[in-house]
């Protein structure tokens, strides 16, 4: 159940529930279920309990995969219920962090947007960008709202257009362009009773409507399965059979980083790597009814992992750390013969 199904359509605060038993049942995985939990909470209207369950995540002896990430959503929910000073001092130390994940950037930034403080959300996004993609030759699918977000703003704000701008329209691919999509003065023609006013502005919002479609359906990533070294020798200990899959813990490695470029040369967006462990893998062959040393299990092993929100992008980030896990940056590890 997606999200952003409209709420006559779901019982959004049954889901939430839902999600929260499933979250009990797979621990590893509360993070990302818990986030939709609150994200159901939010569109029910029970904003407060979606707040309770930000801050049980961010009280978790766990670690969190993205902490800055929950603190986004967390602020940007407090500010919706009249808690504007404690969502503005969380959203300065999102800022100050300098997450390298686009997505609480986006987060903070369009919720001063959301609140007219446009100068503010202007010096969010111009930060982000900066910080992600200076000197990335392709920004990745993910770093796009942060381009048309800043282009939206600086359109409000009546600011000519600079490189980040014309960045924006690059990589912008509908019909319409981002300066008219960005036009303030659009609304006033949602009063015109000029006919043709009215039929060019439902076009703009058809083709606003498309985008936002097209990034909520974005497929799980196409997701590659690794094990880290102590945990492929454990899995091999256990089930021998299945060395003929990974020979060598080096072979493994090299494997994954040529299939994704493989990949990504015949043009499959959406790239990820999931990182496997031997009891959750054993978990899912219990659930499939099968045994571990069945390698037909490990590609559905990987889809399910990634649909549970597990999947980290690749290629990561300029100057981000290698998926290996090497603590090498990617450039300097399996990134090194790109």
């Amino acid at each position: 159940m997606r999200p952003d199904t409209p709420a006559e359509n779901v019982d959004h605060t049954a889901e939430a529930a839902r999600l929260e038993r499933t979250a009990g049942l797979y621990p590893e995985d509360a993070e990302a279920l818990l986030l939709r939990a609150a994200a159901h909470l939010e569109l029910s209207g029970d904003r407060p309990t979606a707040s309770t369950l930000y801050d049980r995540l961010l009280s978790s002896t766990a670690d969190l995969d993205n902490p800055q990430l929950v603190r986004a959503l967390k602020a940007s929910n407090l500010w919706e219920y009249g808690h504007e000073a404690e969502a503005r001092a969380i959203i300065e130390g999102v800022r100050s962090a300098s997450p390298q994940d686009p997505a609480p950037w986006v987060i903070v930034a369009e919720s001063l947007e959301s609140h007219d403080e446009l100068e503010a959300a202007h010096e969010t996004y111009t930060e982000a960008v900066h910080r992600l993609l200076t000197d990335v030759p392709e920004p990745p699918y993910a770093t796009h709202p942060l381009l048309f977000g800043r282009h939206r703003v600086r359109r409000m704000l009546g600011e000519s257009h600079d490189e980040w701008d014309a960045l924006a329209d690059t990589v912008h691919s509908l019909p319409i362009t981002l300066d008219e999509l960005h036009d303030p003065k659009r609304v006033w023609s949602l009063g015109s009773e000029n006919p043709a006013e009215l039929e060019a502005e439902i076009l703009r919002l058809r083709a606003e409507l498309g985008a936002y479609r097209e990034a909520l359906s974005r497929p799980f990533p196409v997701a590659i399965l690794h094990w880290p070294a102590t945990e492929l020798t454990e899995l091999l200990e256990a089930y021998p059979s299945l060395s003929t899959e990974y020979p060598t813990h080096e072979t493994h490695l090299a494997t994954i980083e040529s299939a994704l470029r493989e990949l990504a040369s015949s043009g499959t967006p959406n790239l990820g790597i999931v990182t496997g462990t031997v009891p959750s893998y054993e978990a899912f062959a219990a659930s499939e009814l099968s045994s571990p040393d069945d390698a037909t299990l490990l590609p559905q092993y990987a889809t399910t992992l990634a649909a549970r929100g597990r999947a980290v992008a690749w290629p990561p980030q300029q100057g981000a750390g290698c998926w290996c896990g090497s603590g090498r940056a990617y450039g300097e590890c399996h990134g090194s013969t790109a």
